[in-house]
């Protein structure tokens, strides 16, 4: 804590300001000669005008050098292992012996002493199908609103990646969209869709109206190439090739996904003579 010292302004100052202009209006008191009383060595003495002179004396101010520190916060941290007289000293706060005063000896999160811990004792439940596939929802009446304000031109193929960019799906699209029917009454126009699902209503108002969709597979680096194909152009690479569905999924698509993403939708018709193509020329090679 900072000292209260009195403060005193050197000599010169002091009959430098009194000879410019006096502190009060009042006469000074003529005082005779006298020596301080304090120390026979002492240069203070009172003169006969009134002045004081001041010799010797060291003027102080309320901070001084020696005052002077670092902010130090109110409670420091403990530190262990320096000597008796911190109290945490010698075994630092742990005891003797033991397992909690060994180095290492904080046991393992779920550690109960040996025994049969919690969760082995309890029972499990449900599990987690490492084959499940998320697709993320889309309405056909949010896309006609879309339709309606501009942003999706109907007469154009429209894929994935058009939902994309026109704001109808989100950023994170995990393994593709699955086009619903929420809203089908406000389809009056004819619409060609590619995306991975569908249900069962979207479909039937979709045809009902004069249009298609189809569904396409995209594996993870096909939709990445299908959605950001600037990604590819940005490091350098070509666009992969379309992929295949798994066996166990070939039921529930319609084609291969094309890429880069396509304009033009395919007609069904095309697709179901090349099946039946390939089913004749397989028929025949057995």
């Amino acid at each position: 804590m900072l000292r209260r010292r009195l403060s005193v302004l050197s000599t010169s100052i002091i009959r430098s300001s009194i000879r410019d202009k006096p502190i009060l209006s009042y006469p000074l008191i003529q005082f005779p000669s006298i020596h301080s009383p304090q120390s026979a060595n002492s240069n203070a003495t009172f003169k006969c005008n009134g002045l004081v002179d001041f010799h010797g004396f060291r003027a102080y101010s309320l901070l001084s050098l020696n005052d002077l520190r670092d902010k130090v916060p109110r409670k420091q941290k403990t530190r262990k292992g320096r000597g008796i007289g911190s109290g945490k000293g010698k075994t630092a706060g742990r005891g003797h012996k033991g397992q909690k005063a060994r180095g290492s000896g904080k046991p393992r999160l779920g550690f109960e002493g040996g025994q049969t811990p919690l969760r082995r004792r309890l029972p499990k439940r449900g599990f987690k199908n490492p084959f499940s596939l998320t697709f993320q929802p889309v309405g056909l009446g949010k896309i006609a609103r879309l339709i309606n304000a501009g942003k999706i031109d109907s007469s154009d193929l429209i894929t994935m990646k058009t939902l994309k960019d026109a704001g109808a799906i989100g950023k994170q699209i995990e393994d593709g969209v699955r086009l619903m029917g929420r809203g089908a009454e406000h389809i009056k126009w004819p619409i060609h869709l590619e995306v991975s699902r569908v249900t069962v209503r979207a479909k039937e108002a979709v045809e009902a109206a004069g249009g298609s969709v189809r569904r396409v597979y995209y594996n993870k680096l096909g939709l990445r190439a299908l959605l950001k194909p600037e990604w590819f152009e940005k490091k350098g690479r070509l666009l992969p090739k379309p992929a295949r569905p798994p066996p166990k999924q070939s039921d529930k698509v319609d084609s291969i996904g094309r890429l880069p993403a396509p304009t033009k939708p395919i007609p069904f018709s095309v697709s179901i003579q090349e099946k039946e193509g390939s089913s004749v020329s397989r028929s025949i090679s057995q």
